[in-house]
């Protein structure tokens, strides 16, 4: 399932694709069917993301909210390469020049920008991470609530109420980051060592959107690249690398299950 920063990219595209231009809308979803013919003469005008899901707003004052969960999918490109696919249309947006289409998805319902915050998956959620003017100050003021203080940090970075778009990838490699093990409670935490934690929650998202998911280090991506390794080989510090070496003490990564999912840590590294 994606994160928060691929769920943004996507949003991203698809601006890029077809907002802010007069759209032809092809609705398959049932939720959508009735709506269809509110959809004349229309633009997307922008994309909100909300953890994992996306809220499209309309020129009509029509929202559209998408939770892609484990098999919906978007596609972007020119209108004339469209080509017929095996997946699911949900619908399509199609400007003269380009198109995005959304596959498969079922989590699909017609909203209005007033009941967006009712919606039962955004009520629960915590602050996005990438919302524009979120900084590190405001992740460790929310880390400071006395409510979550009893939580270890590995249950908690998976916890959407706290901050919205942290899955399991981000979640290993923030606590590496901030050089903390799963099992540590936030209400442990030295003033130091939360004043860090925030940092790298922020960070960590940052440049996972920047960088289409690489969370490692550039001067570890340089001396891979160099060395003409896969993308694969060198996206993470800790996440996904099992019995490998950590690139900062060459320590073997190791694996356990934490909130019913893996996590990848270094025991030296990490105290």
């Amino acid at each position: 399932m994606p994160e928060g920063p691929e769920v943004r990219r996507s949003a991203d595209k698809i601006e890029r694709a077809v907002a802010n231009k007069p759209l032809t809308c092809v609705f398959e979803h049932p939720s959508l069917v009735a709506v269809q013919e509110q959809f004349t003469d229309v633009k997307l005008t922008s994309i909100e993301t909300y953890g994992k899901a996306f809220v499209l707003h309309f020129s009509n004052d029509i929202c559209i909210y998408v939770h892609l969960q484990l098999y919906g999918r978007w596609k972007t490109g020119r209108s004339k390469s469209i080509k017929p696919s095996r997946r699911t249309l949900r619908m399509r947006l199609e400007t003269d020049t380009h198109y995005a289409a959304l596959y498969s998805a079922t989590d699909i319902e017609v909203l209005t920008p007033e009941t967006i915050k009712d919606h039962p998956f955004i009520a629960k959620l915590g602050p996005d991470l990438l919302r524009k003017g979120y900084t590190a100050s405001h992740v460790s003021r929310r880390l400071g609530k006395t409510s979550f203080g009893r939580r270890s940090l590995g249950a908690l970075l998976l916890d959407q109420s706290m901050f919205a778009g942290i899955g399991n990838y981000l979640r290993s490699e923030i606590l590496f980051r901030s050089g903390l093990l799963h099992s540590r409670k936030l209400n442990s935490l030295s003033k130091t060592e939360r004043a860090t934690l925030a940092s790298m929650i922020h960070h960590t998202t940052i440049r996972a959107y920047q960088t289409a998911g690489i969370t490692l280090d550039d001067q570890y991506v340089d001396i891979a690249k160099t060395k003409k390794w896969r993308r694969s080989a060198y996206r993470h510090f800790v996440f996904d690398r099992e019995g490998e070496k950590c690139w900062v003490c060459q320590s073997e990564i190791q694996k356990v299950q934490v909130a019913s999912r893996r996590l990848y840590f270094c025991p030296s590294c990490q105290t």
